[in-house]
């Protein structure tokens, strides 16, 4: 029976699968109908337990990034002793999940005695995860992420959320699982819900987000997360937008507002302009390093840029690929920028993204000027000056095939101690009055319009 006042109702799927599960979403076109799929085939060439760990990782890198998936690249030890930490790792930003995959290797008992034998199985693994979280605060080990890359993890720097992660052909219905306090958020999932928030999102940052969120829920039965999903979903769509102070990115700033969790799937739209965000990212993720930066220096970068809000990407790829079509359309010897600016609602994470006629080391000696000068005009209004991080993305059009265009990249942090001179010189290149002769555009989301370059 259906509530008729719900915002969905949920049906298992009428086919030859099952595992699958199938939503009939009310959204403000109508009716949705979204099948949820089983969970991504196991690799042929590993045992089961295995394969489901690889599966697992497959589906985060993929849908995510590999570049926020980790396992350990060695044995930590402490003294004497040695332990190995065997679960795999999702980090970004200050947000970190220990995940321990189990499988069901056997063939599954009757249904009462597989509900024991998963609530036993779930209880262990919690254990497990606070028994990783503990060794990485008391001695950081090197992980090795999606791609080979090592980063040494302190367990001190991020907040922990432990995951139990089920494959098992056929879970018992209604099952619920708990497990003793751990000091520390948790949440059980079977592999498919796993799929299907990597799917639906296409964020590391926002499954992240999402599991955290969730934790704080009362727990649902095994294999309902895509329904606790919609839930959580219809009440982000009928909440009204939190108050924030527009000013602090300067006059004309505008409040943008989107569900933290969207009901269609990301990328549903068939334009694939969601993409973009992606390709910038593995332009970053990429880029070989040079001295002084480290890997550490660019999992941060990404991370930053992973912030964006799942909802508002696709308006952002449109946005960038006409800021990419407009900025070659001046004169010889000029240089057309176009920016959007973001700022989360705390004050203390500022993103920027540009697109610039061309690129050389005064378009980069400018943007860099650009960037700080925006940090430092948004902090001394927030007065957060210390906890404040902001990130400009420069993309410039790339003549000739191959790639549409470059990717550079500016982060600053804290108080950059600008010289008052230097300051000075920023802001009367780009907080000028319009002249005559130049090259302007303005967003509407980048406050008053500033001038180009010449």
């Amino acid at each position: 029976m259906t509530n008729p006042h719900e915002p969905f109702l949920w049906l298992p799927a009428q086919d030859d699968d099952p595992e699958a599960l199938t939503l009939i979403v009310d959204t403000p076109k109508g009716p949705h109908i979204r099948r949820v799929p089983p969970a991504l085939p196991l690799p042929a060439h590993l045992d089961h337990g295995p394969g489901a760990e690889e599966a697992t990782h497959t589906a985060a890198a993929t849908w995510g990034m590999p570049d926020f998936v980790f396992q350990q690249a060695t044995h930590a030890s402490k003294g004497s002793g040695r332990r190995e930490l065997g679960d795999r790792l999702l980090l970004a930003g200050h947000r970190g999940a220990v995940v321990q995959v189990k499988a069901r290797t056997i063939m599954p008992k009757a249904d009462a005695q597989e509900t024991v034998w998963i609530r036993k199985v779930a209880a262990k693994a919690m254990s497990q995860a606070k028994g990783t979280v503990r060794q990485l605060r008391m001695l950081p080990a090197d992980m090795v992420n999606g791609r080979d890359r090592t980063l040494r993890v302190d367990g001190n720097a991020f907040e922990w959320i432990a995951v139990f992660l089920l494959d098992h052909p056929h879970v018992p219905r209604d099952t619920v699982v708990t497990w003793q306090p751990l000091g520390m958020p948790a949440v059980a999932l079977t592999r498919r819900d796993w799929d299907f928030l990597f799917d639906q999102l296409r964020s590391t940052t926002a499954v992240l987000d999402y599991l955290f969120r969730a934790a704080g829920e009362p727990a649902v039965p095994l294999g309902d997360e895509p329904v606790r999903y919609y839930e959580l979903a219809a009440a982000d769509a009928d909440a009204p937008p939190r108050e924030i102070d527009t000013e602090l990115v300067g006059a004309g700033g505008i409040l943008f507002s989107v569900p933290q969790l969207p009901r269609a799937p990301a990328g549903s739209d068939g334009t694939n302009v969601h993409r973009v965000l992606r390709i910038i990212l593995e332009d970053i993720a990429l880029t070989p390093l040079g001295e002084p930066m480290t890997e550490l220096n660019r999992f941060t970068v990404l991370s930053d840029l992973d912030r964006l809000p799942v909802s508002a990407r696709a308006e952002w790829g449109h946005l960038l690929l006409d800021m990419l079509r407009d900025v070659p359309e001046v004169p010889d010897g000029h240089c057309k920028w176009r920016f959007r600016r973001m700022l989360d609602e705390d004050g203390t994470r500022q993103v920027i993204v540009g697109a610039a006629t061309r690129f050389d080391r005064t378009i980069q000696g400018a943007f860099t000027a650009y960037v700080q000068l925006r940090h430092h005009e948004v902090t001394t209004r927030t007065g957060r000056t210390e906890e404040s991080s902001t990130l400009g993305v420069l993309l410039t059009p790339r003549p000739g095939a191959g790639r549409p265009w470059d990717t550079s990249t500016v982060r600053v942090h804290g108080d950059l101690e600008i010289p008052p001179e230097d300051l000075q010189i920023y802001s009367d290149v780009w907080n000028r009055a319009f002249a005559d002769g130049d090259v302007v555009d303005h967003d509407p989301a980048e406050g008053p319009p500033t001038p180009a370059a010449g």
